[in-house]
């Protein structure tokens, strides 16, 4: 079976950049270990967003997963980066790689990010969507921010938008506004049943009122298990107190 699916995999342009990024993971610092896991769930032909995709590292991981008959939508509001997806795209002819320059929220229209600066250069990862937002929060650290103007969309509009007819994983990284996007995500989940991998930290969600407990509740109850990445054993039953921030929700 697995050689089936490699065979699947075999002509995409980005199959030997997510070869080295899934190889890479447990030892590279600037790489999260759950890059590793994602071919456990993810085979070719598949459809996923990469909701806060920075730089690509998921992106170009996914596009090697899904192969030549799946797609990736990468979904960055941050000019810099979705530019350097883009360019990353065009020289790789990643047919099978989309950059969206949007926001995703609980409604749509016009929004702002914060994007903090530490010594004058931007740190884009741990920029945020200020809708709904009650101040800084863990942001609070860096002395200076800079107000972004964006287009936001909510996930429901941008499935419906592209006439998608599966969607088998979204990850979603957008420091803090995870619940908000949920909130404008119901009739995609409810549709495709996609897994979510999301990066939950308390110190960021706070700011939205919430809390890692609350969100994994909620998707618990809407009928999904949530998993935790370990090098050992693999995708495994979270547990509350693993203290691991992406958490992986399986639908029943």
């Amino acid at each position: 079976m697995d050689q089936v699916v490699d065979d699947a995999r075999a002509g995409s342009p980005a199959g030997p950049l997510s070869r080295v990024l899934r190889a890479a993971a447990p030892h590279a610092w600037f790489l999260e270990d759950e890059v590793a896991g994602l071919a456990e769930h993810v085979r070719p032909g598949a459809v996923c967003l990469d909701v806060g995709a920075e730089y690509g590292l998921y992106t170009w991981t996914l596009a090697g997963l899904v192969g030549p008959t799946g797609h990736v939508h990468a979904v960055e509001p941050q000019p810099g980066p979705s530019s350097f997806v883009d360019a990353t795209r065009r020289f790789l002819r990643a047919g099978n790689v989309t950059v969206h320059r949007t926001a995703l929220g609980a409604a749509s229209g016009g929004g702002v990010l914060a994007l903090p600066r530490r010594r004058l250069l931007p740190v884009h990862g741990r920029a945020f969507l200020t809708t709904g937002a009650d101040g800084l929060g863990s942001n609070a650290e860096f002395a200076h921010h800079e107000d972004v103007p964006v287009a936001v969309t909510t996930l429901d509009e941008l499935v419906v938008g592209l006439g998608l007819e599966r969607l088998d994983l979204v990850k979603v990284d957008i420091e803090g506004a995870e619940a908000r996007l949920l909130q404008g995500a119901g009739a995609t989940l409810a549709r495709f049943r996609p897994a979510l991998m999301l990066e939950l930290e308390d110190r960021h969600l706070a700011r939205f009122g919430t809390t890692v407990a609350r969100v994994v509740g909620e998707l618990e109850a809407a009928g999904h298990t949530a998993h935790s990445w370990d090098r050992d054993q693999g995708w495994v039953p979270r547990r509350p107190d693993d203290g691991r921030r992406n958490v992986l929700f399986l639908p029943r």
